[in-house]
């Protein structure tokens, strides 16, 4: 690969962390206000509604169409860093707002300190519990995604997009329930009910983002030339 390819890969690279980044960042600033969606009906499990779930999970399966791009077209390597350079900036993002409460608002100010705290007020559980999810999901997905592209010597790309995405989707919808249970933020009687429609709209949108990541591995591998096993190399 020529000086100028790399160079344009590099920008792709950085543009594909700053997407990562904002929506990881977006998710846990929004995460308070849910929705509802009724595609089947009035259908609960153990007593949850089904779909009904923070508007916080909408920018989140971005990520991890991304770091299978990443994988795929970059290697581990890189796509380990640009989650790491999420939790960064993730608690870099949630300092600001904690010191942002502390500031009194003047009396002509459109939104006052109540209002304030009752959009952006952190859950210190809350939080962690979303950072320990995230971090486990992410590098147990980016592992398997590069597991079975090994294993399959770069072949069957769905298999490894969905197998990596439906086993750390699960992982992150597990631990984040799990440890809101512990700590009292959830009732136990609605654990099994709110793992289950989580990782079901997971799911759901991790079929749905299987045919974007065709696409955009295509182009990739197409305007650089890359043969199924072979990543780019960003090293200068």
């Amino acid at each position: 690969m020529n000086s100028k390819d790399k160079k344009l890969a590099f920008r792709i690279y950085l543009y594909l962390g700053a997407l990562f980044i904002t929506s990881l960042v977006v998710s846990n600033l929004i995460f308070q206000k849910f929705f509802y969606w009724y595609p089947f009906g009035d259908l609960t499990f153990f007593d949850a509604p089904l779909f009904e779930l923070s508007v916080g999970i909408l920018p989140y399966p971005l990520t991890f169409l991304i770091t299978d791009l990443i994988s795929e077209i970059y290697g581990k390597k890189k796509a380990n860093q640009v989650v790491t350079a999420g939790i960064f900036a993730s608690v870099f993002s949630m300092g600001i707002i904690l010191v942002a409460e502390q500031v009194p608002a003047i009396e002509n100010s459109p939104i006052d300190d109540e209002v304030f705290q009752s959009v952006f007020a952190l859950s210190p559980i809350a939080v962690l519990a979303s950072m320990l999810a995230y971090l486990c999901a992410q590098y147990v997905d980016i592992a398997i995604y590069h597991f079975w592209k090994k294993l399959t010597r770069g072949r069957y790309l769905w298999l490894r997009n969905n197998f990596s995405t439906f086993t750390s989707q699960f992982i992150d919808t597990f631990l984040v329930v799990g440890l809101l249970c512990i700590f009292g933020v959830l009732p136990w009687e609605l654990f099994y009910g709110l793992v289950l429609s989580g990782f079901a709209f997971k799911v759901l949108i991790a079929f749905i983002d299987t045919p974007f990541l065709y696409i955009f591995v295509y182009i990739f591998r197409k305007r650089f030339n890359l043969s199924p096993e072979q990543e780019i190399d960003l090293e200068f």
